[in-house]
């Protein structure tokens, strides 16, 4: 029996409150408990003999116990107890609050060792709330710290992964495989578990993350190559003809060669491949994405089907629905938009229209992917923005027709070796070559001392017939030292701005409030918008040169390089002004990146490099499986854990073979919504 089998609550003194407690963590099962990998870790260091300690520093302390634990109430119904112990040198008073089991922990004579900072007052020091163990429990001096919920406690969850590690067989089926683990020089999963949570020392808690990290990169690699193959089911939208040509001869311009290149892996994959296409075009802000979409929609729709694109933001879905509106009407081809600030009988209409197929070309957000949208015969859908949504909801509008060619779009570079993780389930295509004419935009840097200058800039700018963006990364008060947008805006408009007209843009505002502002600022009523980053991706107004970015060290690299190509959109000189006060190493060479390259690959790289993959997807890529220990940011485990996936595939596409039993299982683990037939 797998221990994911096993209930916590067979675990000593798991009634049902302390279960529920664990549940809020995700935890039901001993195996899932033993999954439940420490956040951090307390290291106490060497003994300090009481007479040594001094005030407001934190030691670790062996003494006995020399009295009873005296337990009081206090203000507000809390609990107070304290407890003196001694060691040769000196006695100290140890405090703790709301603990009523301390009386029971602690027991009179026993030696205990004691960590925690140090308190001076008039009767003597004390130490409050310190950690504490018997002499008998300290192998090491390294002490796993456990996320926790409240009513929880650290002590409680160190107690539960002593018992579950109590509960290993004797002799462990490692689901990675002898010859896995001797080629990667890799510890087995018993010392794993054993040091993950109780380190023996710190070379041993290194050899268990490096064992346990490469493991769920592999496993994540793994699932995601054997949901791409599950993808490989033969598409009944079937294209028989290419009409890229046609689509081509009505555009005003030229298309880059990286742009043709797209569009014939795109249509190849929808005419010559039995699986439907399932490919990610990626490019850098400005490369011509949106174009490449037109021409796969218009193949889709000319084969007689219908096709979807799927749009992060109301205002993003509009600009799409307007420019592909004027690239379509001459094809008669029907275009409509569904969004969520529409009226329910609007939204009903097209939803009816959608699903008797009088709609060629539906454009919307989320509510393409709500159960009361229904199409007649959807053969391709789009998602832009891919950053923005993930496996899951991809999979929501791929099953809204039978098996529908599927192409999904960012111009948020991803690094390679990164991308093959992330989009694991996808094929690739980069458009690596920008229109001619895309001017690169001058970024500098400077601090708040130099906003004045740089406000008296941007007016010239204005006084030429230009248009100006000011970013800031909140909407309201409530952060200190940051500008809202809102009061920022108010007070620009009261004096630098005074004799032109400001809008304003944030998230908070209703759908049609910013539709409004946004036609205002393209047809150049506003000419200074003041915007949260709602404006970051996809908003094309040729006429703005300058995009200035307050507390720009509050964003991301590859944030800022978005916000950044909202400007030099068309023909005219264009501005990145980046203000910041803080002088942090750090950030001094985060946005010098900025003013040094406008290549969103190399800015991209320098990001993961610098802060992690959390600036690519926030927290956690929507629809990929949560982990528990692995970081994308160690390229070293991503490209190990990518060859070796590589090497198990070859030797067993299915893992049917007996040796890849225990990788199996987890998978099915770590991917839960996959289905059984990938895994068979």
């Amino acid at each position: 029996m797998s221990l994911y089998d096993v209930p916590i609550t067979s675990l000593k003194g798991f009634g049902k409150t302390r279960a529920e407690l664990f549940s809020k963590l995700g935890i039901h099962s001993v195996g899932e408990l033993l999954r439940f990998y420490p956040r951090t870790y307390s290291q106490w260091g060497e003994v300090t003999p009481i007479s040594e300690i001094s005030n407001g520093e934190k030691y670790l302390i062996k003494a006995r116990v020399t009295s009873a634990v005296n337990t009081v109430r206090i203000s507000g119904g809390r609990i107070l107890s304290k407890v003196q112990v001694a060691d040769d040198s000196g006695v100290i008073e140890i405090v703790f609050f709301n603990n009523k089991y301390i009386s029971t922990m602690l027991k009179y004579s026993e030696e205990y060792y004691f960590y925690g900072k140090v308190n001076r007052d008039l009767y003597g020091f004390s130490m409050t709330s310190p950690e504490f163990k018997k002499e008998s429990d300290m192998s090491s001096s390294i002490t796993p710290i456990y996320n926790l919920t409240s009513g929880l406690t650290n002590r409680v969850v160190i107690g539960a992964q002593k018992q579950a590690l109590s509960m290993l067989p004797e002799t462990m089926v490692d689901p990675l495989p002898y010859d896995i683990l001797k080629r990667y020089d890799l510890c087995t999963l018993r010392f794993a578990l054993e040091n993950i949570h109780f380190p023996c020392d710190e070379s041993s808690l290194e050899k268990a993350r490096k064992r346990l990290v490469f493991e769920e990169m592999l496993i994540l690699n793994l699932g995601l190559r054997l949901l791409k193959n599950k993808k490989l089911t033969e598409t009944s939208c079937k294209m028989h003809d290419d009409f890229t040509g046609d689509f081509i001869k009505t555009l005003p311009y030229t298309l880059t060669n990286a742009q043709k290149n797209a569009i014939v892996d795109c249509v190849n994959d929808m005419k010559n491949k039995k699986s439907p296409m399932n490919r990610l075009v990626q490019g850098d802000v400005g490369c011509g994405k949106t174009v490449v979409a037109a021409a796969v929609c218009f193949n889709a729709i000319k084969n007689g089907y219908q096709a979807a694109f799927m749009a992060p933001t109301e205002i993003l879905a509009q600009q799409h629905y307007d420019n592909l509106s004027k690239m379509f009407e001459q094809f008669s081809i029907k275009v409509d938009l569904l969004v969520g600030s529409m009226t329910k009988s609007k939204k009903d209409k097209v939803r009816e229209k959608l699903a008797d197929g009088e709609i060629d070309l539906i454009i919307g957000t989320h509510t393409l992917i709500t159960d009361d949208t229904k199409f007649k015969r959807l053969g391709c859908a789009i998602t832009d923005e891919q950053h923005r949504f993930g496996v899951e909801q991809r999979s929501k509008l791929f099953k809204k027709g039978e098996q529908p060619h599927v192409m999904v779009l960012s111009a948020t570079p991803i690094p390679r070796t990164l991308g093959l993780i992330i989009y694991g389930d996808l094929d690739i295509t980069c458009i690596n070559e920008l229109p001619p004419g895309r001017k690169t935009v001058k970024t500098m840097l400077i601090d708040t001392k130099k906003r004045h200058r740089a406000l008296s800039f941007i007016k010239n700018e204005l006084d030429k017939g230009r248009q100006c963006y000011i970013v800031c990364p909140l909407v309201e008060e409530g952060e200190l030292e940051l500008e809202s947008a809102q009061n920022y805006a108010a007070e620009l408009m009261l004096d630098e701005f005074r004799d032109y007209p400001v809008g304003i843009l944030h998230g908070k505002m209703k759908a049609k409030d910013k539709e409004q502002v946004m036609n205002e600022y393209t047809a150049g009523d506003i000419l200074v918008l003041v915007s949260t980053t709602v404006i970051e991706v996809g908003v094309d107004v040729k006429n703005a040169s300058v995009m200035m970015i307050e507390n720009a060290d509050r964003f991301g690299l590859s944030q800022l390089h978005q916000l950044r190509g909202r400007v030099g959109r068309g023909e005219h000189e264009s501005y990145c002004i980046l203000v910041s006060d803080n002088k942090g190493e750090d950030t001094q060479k985060r946005l010098s990146t900025m003013c040094r390259t406008n290549d969103g690959f190399e800015i991209a790289d320098e990001d993961l490099r610098l802060r992690g993959p959390g600036d690519f997807f926030g927290n956690r890529q929507h629809g990929l499986p949560q982990l528990n220990i692995a970081d994308f940011s160690d390229v070293n485990s991503l490209v190990k854990a990518q060859e070796a996936a590589s090497y198990i595939l070859e030797i067993s596409p299915d893992l049917s073979k007996m040796e890849f039993k225990g990788l199996k299982a987890m998978i099915k683990l770590l991917f839960k919504s996959l289905d059984e037939s990938t895994m068979n």
